[in-house]
């Protein structure tokens, strides 16, 4: 048997659908979901802000082309005090428009209807088992999305690959993780090594690992987000009008500075993991290097 709820208090809080909703049906056109949608809106302000930053570019810097010069050189800085010098002219392609499009998302999912304006019941009983009963917004950050929070995980794991690769090779790649460290021979070089060994398993575990954590976290902090503020919006939808239309404007107002500022880390946060698996790959044999080149 279903377990059903019916408080008017737990119903909103269980409503957000997890999932992305298609828009336009199973056809041809059924990977049009509410995420995609906001994803091409995205990417599309982003574009266009980009287009009129650097078109009839001058000495002095018109508003839009001082804001993305600015923008562009405090991120230019903070990775290349990461990776170093050298692998930030590589990195920060990737690493740059990550920033700048995952904070883009964040923030339009704060956008008045983005994630609150939607089809389904948000009130009334619940039943936990049926996904027919959740509330499915027309337009939902690509960010609340984990389809999309995993393809930008996958697109910066495969950077790092290809960076580390390059840089240290695939044998110094496995040396790096595997060999052991210290100089130890003998007996304890043996135990050494096989803890070092074993330490490299876990390591590689943990590479592996790396693009859902990175997905997960991102996608988790911005759902959270989206489902408090559809929550405290509908706390007094049984109030009848206007009470449920002052409610849903006044209570989550105080949140969304607080989504705000998540918003703003979660993209920080995210870039910055990246910038630190890039330079833990590809600078620590340098030091080694160097060393050996001094001695």
């Amino acid at each position: 048997m279903a377990l059903s709820f019916s408080s008017d208090l737990l119903t909103p809080m269980l409503a957000v659908h997890p999932e992305a909703s298609e828009l336009l049906g199973d056809g041809v056109l059924g990977f049009i979901t509410n995420s995609v949608l906001v994803a091409l809106c995205v990417l599309g302000l982003v574009f266009l802000f980009s287009k009129k930053a650097t078109t009839n570019m001058t000495l002095v810097p018109h508003k839009a082309q001082n804001l993305f010069e600015f923008l562009v050189e405090f991120l230019y800085n903070r990775v290349e005090s990461i990776v170093g010098p050298k692998q930030v002219k590589l990195a920060f392609p990737l690493l740059g428009t990550l920033f700048i499009y995952i904070l883009v998302s964040n923030w339009f999912g704060l956008i008045p209807g983005v994630g609150t304006i939607g089809f389904g019941p948000s009130t009334g009983a619940l039943s936990v088992t049926s996904s027919d009963h959740a509330f499915h917004p027309i337009l939902r950050p690509p960010t609340a999305d984990l389809n999309a929070t995993l393809a930008l995980a996958v697109s910066a794991f495969l950077v790092w690959f290809v960076l580390t690769i390059k840089e240290v090779g695939v044998w110094g790649f496995i040396v790096h993780t595997f060999g052991p460290k210290g100089g130890l021979k003998g007996f304890m070089g043996l135990v050494v090594g096989a803890v070092f060994l074993f330490v490299g398993v876990i390591e590689i575990v943990s590479i592996v690992l790396r693009p859902m954590t990175l997905s997960v976290r991102l996608y988790g902090n911005i759902f959270a987000g989206e489902s408090v503020l559809h929550t405290l919006g509908g706390l007094l939808d049984k109030a009848g009008q206007p009470w449920s239309m002052i409610g849903s404007v006044l209570i989550p107002f105080p949140f969304y500075f607080m989504e705000l500022l998540v918003g703003l880390l979660q993209a920080i946060v995210f870039t910055l993991l990246c910038s630190v698996y890039i330079q833990l790959s590809t600078t620590h044999d340098d030091h080694g290097h160097e060393e050996g080149d001094h001695h």
